[in-house]
């Protein structure tokens, strides 16, 4: 990416990672630890009729088998209701018109990799088990635990803890689409200035395109502190043509991912500015004084970096 070989792995931190821990999703859920089964996470969702439309959708993409092999998994699993609502939102009678190639990411997008009970759910993000996305890095799921369990500010699991022998299920009321990058800012509520200020400068189609786009996504504290340096009340105070040159210098082209960055210039897409990034002692600072404090959050069209700063051209 830039001149400097020297190389140094800063996908350490994860935005409000394992913040908070939840004894379940909600004070009536789940008040036991849970009991073990003796059934794969697919026999256990047969067994139940809510998940008809999800075992349907599993056949389809020949994910069962995934489902009941010996692996460790948790699964976020959509109610035929949740199904109904998505058939509404992509204009289709039912899951049978939706191919399988459309499917497959969806569903591994609801799959995590490891066990994660109610008990284990923290406010952060997590890697999820569908990699539709540029190089193929798996995307990412926000988790939100705050007087429940939302899930990228979308679904909400409504039940908790469905053991089996290879897993865990959680049951939700919507269904999970993979995220661009400006659906990951939407979603998570410390960007909502950044997402407001996107939208002022008509960045929002852009940015959502297919890049793929690397953004350094300054946080609502680092945007507070902007305002004051600037004497403004709020992002309604900054006209959009200022917005634009400021908002595209936070974007590089390609999707970089924390363990590729090196130490010197990189150009953004702001024509002709570019940023100097400094990689020594296992942390990344831009323009000498802004620093990454979150890394690797990835979507289907780029990855965000979360800074500390907003950067000015």
């Amino acid at each position: 990416m830039v001149t400097k070989k020297k190389r140094v792995a800063w996908w350490i931190l994860v935005l409000g990672f394992a913040i908070v821990a939840t004894t379940s999703c909600s004070s009536d859920d789940v008040k036991e630890e849970p009991v073990a089964s003796d059934k794969s996470i697919v026999e256990v969702a047969t067994e139940d009729s809510q998940f008809d439309d999800l075992m349907i959708a599993l056949d389809k993409t020949n994910l069962k088998s995934t489902l009941k092999s010996s692996g460790t998994y948790t699964v976020f699993a959509p109610t035929n209701a949740a199904f109904k609502d998505l058939f509404e939102e992509l204009g289709v009678s039912g899951i049978y018109e939706i191919p399988a190639q459309t499917l497959y990411p969806i569903l591994l997008y609801h799959v995590l990799g490891f066990e994660a009970k109610s008990t284990d759910l923290t406010t952060g993000y997590v890697q999820t088990l569908s990699k539709n996305s540029p190089g193929k890095y798996p995307i990412s799921l926000f988790i939100e635990v705050n007087d429940g369990v939302r899930l990228n500010d979308r679904a909400q699991v409504i039940y908790a803890d469905l053991m089996a022998y290879n897993g865990v299920i959680h049951v939700i009321d919507k269904v999970l689409l993979p995220p661009n990058v400006v659906e990951i800012a939407i979603a998570n509520s410390n960007f909502s200035i950044l997402v407001s200020a996107v939208v002022k400068a008509g960045l929002v189609e852009t940015l959502s395109g297919d890049g793929p786009f690397t953004i350094f996504a300054p946080t609502n504290a680092a945007f507070e502190a902007l305002f004051t340096s600037l004497g403004v009340s709020g992002i309604e105070d900054i006209p959009a043509e200022d917005l634009v040159p400021i908002l595209t210098y936070h974007v590089v082209s390609g999707n970089i991912r924390a363990a590729d960055v090196t130490s010197g210039l990189v150009e953004t897409l702001n024509a002709g500015n570019s940023l100097e990034f400094d990689v020594s002692n296992s942390t990344v600072t831009i323009n000498g004084d802004t620093h990454v404090i979150a890394t690797d959050v990835q979507g289907i069209n780029g990855v965000i970096h979360v800074i500390d700063k907003v950067l000015l051209p």
